[in-house]
């Protein structure tokens, strides 16, 4: 890899994805020690010198999303003691970010809260994937690298060929994703209004935008129980909606998810590797993107003084 001497290590969320990275970047992990106490407290070690080097972490805010980010700000701060010419933090799925504002009085807005606990131990970039919430590249006070897998996700389903698409935003919040990949797909789009009475409960109240008949690509940014696209494929089969398309960067899949995607009227769910999926049993259902090929080649564009905007022109 030309420029800067880059070094790239993992913590123990997704070693597979660093791995990954590393092979596209012509190079092999660095050797890192991470161990845990009888007690829970994390410890690392740097088993190799990462003096005047661009480390690059590579830990996604996997479960247990706790320890997953104490275990990056401790291998931040060893990186840094030891004279690391930058840290630079990949988190493919940045945890907390559905906390980006207060929706009632007395709540905390634990995104910013994570993104000072960054800044504070030293880390000089993040790069990320399609957080849950654009606005929340401001709380930070360091260079935030905002990558989007919805240049993937597209032309896997330009490959398909789906027929009588229409792009359906399961929410208000979703609405400009599915615009571009509408317009991308030149297909029609909808929108689903819910309302939600608590934590991981929704209700919806209305679609706006014809279904009936077409095949509908659902474009989430996240699924974590799985419950919430249950309920918007059950309403788009009521309004006479083909068999749906599911497409989500992030799969946290909390407990049972995979297993409730895995319904009638569910026809594929594109998903990618930014959470580790090693410990699930994924049938032909499932369609895995891997994100490697694109945070790769945004760690040799910063590497190189390239400009990270040539990779959304290519569609990456």
């Amino acid at each position: 890899m030309d420029g800067h001497r880059a070094m790239i290590f993992t913590g123990t969320s997704n070693p597979e994805l660093a791995s990954a990275i590393a092979d596209q970047l012509g190079t092999t992990l660095g050797d890192a020690r991470i161990d845990r106490f009888q007690s829970g407290e994390v410890y690392v070690h740097y088993e190799e010198s990462v003096r005047n080097a661009d480390v690059y972490l590579v830990q996604t805010m996997s479960h247990p999303i706790n320890d997953i980010l104490m275990e990056l700000l401790i291998m931040a701060d060893a990186a840094r003691r030891a004279s690391a010419g930058s840290v630079n933090a990949v988190i493919p799925y940045f945890g907390y970010a559905r906390q980006e504002k207060k929706d009632a009085p007395r709540e905390p807005i634990s995104a910013k809260v994570v993104a000072d606990l960054l800044h504070t131990v030293g880390i000089d970039r993040v790069i990320t994937i399609d957080l849950h919430a654009p606005a929340i590249q401001g709380f930070f006070h360091i260079p935030v690298d905002h990558l989007t897998a919805l240049g993937q996700i597209t032309t896997y389903l330009r490959q398909k060929r789906i027929d009588h698409p229409v792009v359906v935003s399961p929410d208000a919040g979703r609405v400009k994703t599915a615009e571009k990949l509408a317009t991308s797909l030149d297909a029609p789009f909808a929108v689903m209004l819910k309302k939600r009475p608590s934590h991981h409960v929704a209700s919806i109240t209305h679609v706006i935008g014809e279904v009936k008949g077409h095949t509908p690509i659902i474009i989430e940014d996240m699924i974590d129980t799985g419950g919430t696209i249950v309920n918007v494929v059950d309403h788009l089969r009521e309004k006479g909606a083909k068999k749906a398309v599911v497409c989500a960067s992030h799969p946290i899949f909390s407990g049972m998810a995979h297993q409730r995607l895995d319904h009638h009227w569910i026809e594929k769910v594109v998903i990618t590797d930014t959470l580790p999926l090693r410990h699930l049993s994924l049938g032909d259902r499932f369609k895995v993107l891997s994100v490697a090929p694109m945070l790769s080649e945004a760690i040799r564009l910063i590497q190189t003084g390239g400009s990270l905007s040539t990779m959304f022109r290519s569609g990456m």
